[in-house]
């Protein structure tokens, strides 16, 4: 039965609920998305051991690598489609849905070759462990097949959030997490398989919540109706979702390198701290998700306010995106304190060896990192909302100063000094302060700009 997707209108009204209703649903699939790397580190951790653990933690500042420049490129369907609804121009909505999936697709099997291709000459270059090496390169070449699955998936998602809806996308999530979940304790417990279970069982979720927003567009009335027919490239939204999009992709590629580098420096300390720090990131990946749901919020209300020429709200949604950011980060970085070391615990068989270092090596990791990732949302919603002003390449130039080459300098000047663990984490934290001001900067005088322009064009 067809159903029409609820627009929300972001232009009018108060925009602090709004950025909330819209944010809790967005950060919980995020955080479900996430479940399916978590759901594999943790199975393999508890029953494969940790050999394995490091195995799977090693694959993933190169996945984000291969993946996230392309990804990005989602973003500038959310911003593009978000615009068009602001300035009601329907025909090119419609354009931009079919043109969203057939540039998926297409990014998706390029990506998938990428991946097959190249991932273990770079899990070589990144000085991965030889007991690691093997299972990392097996896992990968499983993985990569399911990409084509998760690019679609994402660019079908970043249309729903277009639209305001960060609802239907969570159930999806919920559907094919729990899949995920129960195909890995198959695979592992039962048929007896290692990493290549886990990696199979994500690829088989990636591909179910691909068929649920699918089927979801195409059920779906008026402007987010999608036809399987009418799939196809049309030119100019095409052109202007990569123009959009890609320097965001290029801004989360720029990140992973920096991340490559310092899985390279993590690598260098042996398996155990290469485990810790798998199961510490995934720890902080739950908090970072969460926190970047309000950096999608900040795009797509600042696109549709822009739109309708409602400058005088931007400054608003930009204090909402901020109030709402902290309301979620700061929690779960008191959380992260207070209980590293039994969230690490979950990732760890208490019969293994390592136990002990992994969870004192972890912990580290997240005294270092976890307890001020609000940081990092903080920056990423004041690049959203530089993003959301139309300025597409300025965050990426400002990421690679402020993240990228910061981190490389602190790689190779203090850390080479202080060659320890601690030393390289606050890379972390140094750069998201450098970067969170050069945004905030970028932000101000763009906005100041736009207040000239629209001066005496804009209602109270």
């Amino acid at each position: 039965m067809a159903s029409s997707i609820q627009q929300v209108n972001m232009t009018e009204g108060s925009l602090l609920p709004k950025v909330i209703r819209f944010s809790l649903p967005l950060a919980a699939t995020g955080v479900l998305q996430l479940l399916f790397n978590a759901a594999d580190v943790i199975v393999v951790g508890k029953f494969a051991g940790a050999t394995a653990l490091a195995a799977v933690g090693a694959t993933t500042a190169l996945i984000n690598l291969l993946v996230n420049a392309f990804m990005g490129i989602s973003v500038g369907v959310n911003i593009l489609v978000a615009r068009y609804l602001g300035c009601r121009e329907d025909e090119r909505v419609r354009n931009s849905v079919h043109t969203a999936f057939a540039l998926s697709l297409l990014l998706g099997i390029v990506v998938m070759i990428a991946g097959l291709t190249l991932s273990t000459p770079l899990l070589e270059l990144m000085a991965t462990p030889e007991d690691v090496l093997p299972l990392s390169s097996l896992y990968l070449r499983i993985y990569f097949i399911g990409i084509p699955g998760t690019i679609m998936y994402n660019f079908g998602a970043a249309l729903l959030r277009a639209f305001g809806d960060t609802k239907r996308p969570m159930l999806f999530l919920t559907v094919s997490g729990i899949v995920n979940a129960c195909l890995n304790l198959f695979f592992v417990i039962v048929c007896g398989m290692s990493v290549d279970g886990v990696a199979w069982a994500t690829v088989i979720s990636q591909y179910i919540s691909l068929l649920l927003v699918v089927r979801c567009l195409c059920l779906s009335e008026g402007l987010s109706h999608l036809e399987l027919r009418s799939i196809r490239l049309h030119k100019e939204e095409a052109v202007r979702m990569i123009q959009i999009g890609l320097p965001a992709g290029l801004q989360s590629t720029l990140f992973s390198v920096s991340n490559v580098l310092i899985q390279s420096s993590v690598n260098s300390f042996g398996a155990s701290v290469v485990a810790a720090n798998t199961a510490a990131s995934s720890i902080e990946g739950f908090i970072y998700t969460a926190m970047n749901a309000v950096f999608h919020a900040a795009i797509t209300f600042t696109s549709q306010n822009l739109g309708a020429g409602r400058i005088d709200r931007i400054k608003k949604v930009l204090g909402a995106c901020i109030a709402t950011v902290l309301m979620i980060g700061v929690p779960l970085n008191i959380l992260c304190h207070f209980l590293g070391a039994d969230l690490l615990s979950i990732y760890v068989s208490r019969s293994d060896p390592t136990f002990g270092s992994v969870i004192r090596d972890g912990v580290v990791r997240l005294h270092r990192i976890g307890c001020v990732y609000f940081l990092c949302g903080l920056m990423e919603v004041l690049c959203g909302m530089v993003r959301g002003l139309g300025r597409s390449w300025l965050p990426m130039f400002v990421t690679a100063v402020g993240a990228c080459l910061s981190r490389i300098v602190w790689i190779y000047t203090i850390f080479r000094v202080n060659h320890t663990p601690e030393i390289l984490y606050d890379s972390y934290p140094m750069s998201w302060i450098l970067t969170l001001a050069m945004h905030g900067v970028c932000f101000f005088v763009i906005y100041r700009s736009y207040e000239r322009k629209f001066a005496g064009k804009t209602s109270a």
